[in-house]
């Protein structure tokens, strides 16, 4: 079944896609394998540095629980709001990726069913009912491509190095690339290099360097990263 097919298919039609269970079991293995911090993480504070070209900012992040399951953010001492808004992004998407969460929390009100496996041996993963049109490509038990609609844009995530730890793997090298939903028009790309280091037991992302279709580098630097009491 192609991504066109699902795609056009109605709610009720995608209610009527019968799931394999050989598609469920391979998408679940890789999403628990993911690298994501425990209940007890305490969260953390750091030194956080943004250099665009010539231009350096510095100030302070910190990322604690919520007490709702999930991780709160606070960006502060950045002079320039541009630059503040650009790291608040980043500590966004720090928070989001590493909360964890079970399977069937985030994806039990979907339908899964194999696609074509690629010249690498990727198997890729078809999704309808919740999150129909969405698709996943499972490599060496990791998720090596993430298609999802994402509101007015469809963003494709392909995974292109990783880094390996006893507790699950975290992405290394990607790219990211942006469609308009509705027109197919290019919304532009990025790529992304990640670094971590190990505090408490704990891996925390020390650098994040993002070039983006105009070559242009944006390099977070996360340091003096201490744990929370």
């Amino acid at each position: 079944m192609t991504e066109q097919v699902i795609e056009q298919m109605t709610g009720q039609a995608a209610e009527q896609v019968s799931e394999q269970p050989e598609a469920r079991a391979l998408f679940q293995a890789a999403y628990e394998n993911r690298y994501t911090w425990d209940a007890s993480f305490p969260g953390y504070t750091a030194d956080v540095t943004l250099r665009e070209g010539e231009k350096v900012h510095t100030g302070k992040l910190r990322i604690a629980p919520d007490g709702k399951g999930s991780f709160s953010h606070e960006v502060t001492e950045v002079a320039d709001e541009e630059a503040k808004k650009a790291i608040a992004g980043q500590a966004w998407e720090i928070a989001v990726h590493r909360v964890r969460r079970t399977f069937e929390e985030s994806h039990g009100k979907n339908v899964f069913t194999l696609g074509a496996t690629d010249e690498k041996g990727a198997v890729e993963i078809l999704v309808s009912g919740k999150s129909m049109g969405d698709r996943y490509k499972i490599h060496n038990n990791e998720v090596s491509l993430v298609h999802r609609h994402i509101r007015s844009v469809v963003v494709t995530i392909n995974t292109l190095s990783s880094h390996q730890t006893e507790a699950g793997y975290l992405s290394h090298r990607y790219d990211s690339v942006y469609h308009d939903v509705e027109t197919g028009e290019s919304k532009g790309s990025q790529v992304f290099e990640d670094e971590y280091e190990k505090v408490g037991g704990y891996y925390i992302l020390n650098r994040r360097a993002i070039t983006d279709d105009q070559n242009a580098t944006s390099e977070f630097l996360f340091s003096n990263i201490k744990l929370l009491a």
